[in-house]
């Protein structure tokens, strides 16, 4: 999938150095973050996102060791303070934090967010949004699916680059093409 997004990814992000290809956690359809971890390497980003859990400081700081030896960056979902405490590359904001991106990226680190509103791509500051859902998708907060046509419009009145979640699999991926998009993110990627 790495490459694939690469291929898609030659849109807005191409010149600000983001990954094609950044992957999220989530405690129910994860499984192993760290197995996940290891198979990641450079051309991606790990979004880890703790939700609360107890051992989130030391699971973090595990991730950001496989970071640097396996070449892809970590981004730490909602915990801004986790992350510039363990030093990781970035953080990942959910859509109702944005507002933070600016003060955020003053740390010189990467800032993303998610978008679920065209109100969400007018955001500033931010390197980039993660748009969902492009399509069906598993999951429990997919809403409607946007499809190719409407990521595209969505993509070019965005104020940041734009990465496609939801649904995303070998063959939706390919129906991406010349939509403008930085990359393609997931939870899981499946070959279909």
């Amino acid at each position: 999938m790495t490459r694939t997004a690469a291929c898609l990814g030659r849109g807005r992000g191409l010149g600000k150095g983001l990954p094609p290809l950044l992957v999220f956690t989530d405690p129910v359809r994860t499984g192993d973050v760290e197995v996940l971890a290891a198979r990641l390497g450079p051309g991606t980003a790990l979004v880890f996102r703790a939700f609360g859990a107890p051992d989130a400081e030391i699971m973090a700081r595990r991730l950001l060791k496989l970071a640097r030896r396996r070449g892809f960056r970590l981004l730490i979902g909602a915990d801004y303070r986790l992350a510039a405490r363990i030093g990781a590359h970035g953080v990942h904001l959910p859509e109702r934090l944005a507002y933070l991106a600016p003060t955020l990226r003053r740390h010189g680190r990467l800032v993303t967010a998610a978008a679920h509103s065209a109100r969400a791509l007018r955001a500033r500051g931010l390197d980039a949004v993660i748009l969902s859902a492009i399509f069906p998708s598993a999951s429990p907060s997919a809403g409607p699916p946007l499809g190719p046509l409407r990521l595209a419009s969505m993509v070019r009145r965005s104020a940041s680059p734009v990465y496609a979640l939801g649904g995303i699999n070998d063959s939706t991926a390919a129906s991406l093409a010349g939509t403008g998009i930085a990359g393609l993110a997931g939870v899981s990627f499946s070959r279909t």
